[in-house]
This record gives C-alpha cells, structure tokens and sequence, in this order.
C-alpha cells in the first residue's frame, strides 16, 4: 500500500490539541519504520476541519482519486475530518476500496469496515 501521512491541527482549539503538527509528523513516522510502511507523501494542515473546503485534504483526496496513494495513516480519525461531507466522501472511497486502509495511532479502519 502506498500510504499519505496527514497530519492536521486545528486553528480554533490551539489549546485544547495535545500534539503539534511537527510531534504528530514524528510519532507517525516513527509508526511507519517499525510496521514498514510505503509513505509516498507527508501531508500537514493548519486548519478546521468543522466545514468542507480544505486545500491540503482536497489534495490528499486527489491523490487517492488518481491513483497516487491508496492508504491514509493519521494520528486520530478526528484529524481527517469533523463534517459530514469530508466524513462521507472517506467511507465511499473506503467503501469502494480507493482507500485500502485508514491507520490511526490506536485503530485501522479497512474497506470492509463499517
């Protein structure tokens, strides 16, 4: 699987997120070493996920969509999205395996999945 690293911290709760984007990057890829992971991008995003509309998760979207990447590995599901519509377009995509697997730091999440 090719994997996109996403890592997002929101900027309407500065001080209720425990992980930074760098501290969110590191642990991830210290996640990827130990499983052998294939990264093909790392992906960061200084933004709330509360409405649809982000450039940096359109981007990861169109990777996948062409074919670029097939997996996400994030620090917590939370972190892709927090609206109905970004949350929607995931699971289809799970759903239709464009999107071979969803690892969080506690979870993964596969096509068959509910």
């Amino acid at each position: 699987m090719k994997f996109i690293i996403y890592c997002r911290k929101s900027t309407d709760t500065e001080d209720k997120q425990l992980l930074s984007l760098e501290s969110q990057e590191q642990e991830l890829m210290q996640v990827a070493d130990s499983q052998g992971l294939n990264i093909v991008k790392v992906l960061t995003e200084s933004m709330s996920a509360k409405a649809p509309g982000r450039p940096i998760f359109n981007e990861m979207i169109a990777m996948i969509m062409s074919g670029q990447a097939d997996a996400i590995l994030c620090w917590k599901i939370d972190r892709l999205t927090r609206n109905p519509v970004d949350g929607g377009q995931l699971q289809w995509l799970l759903q239709k395996g464009n999107i071979q697997c969803i690892q969080t730091y506690e979870k993964t999440y596969l096509p068959h999945d509910n």
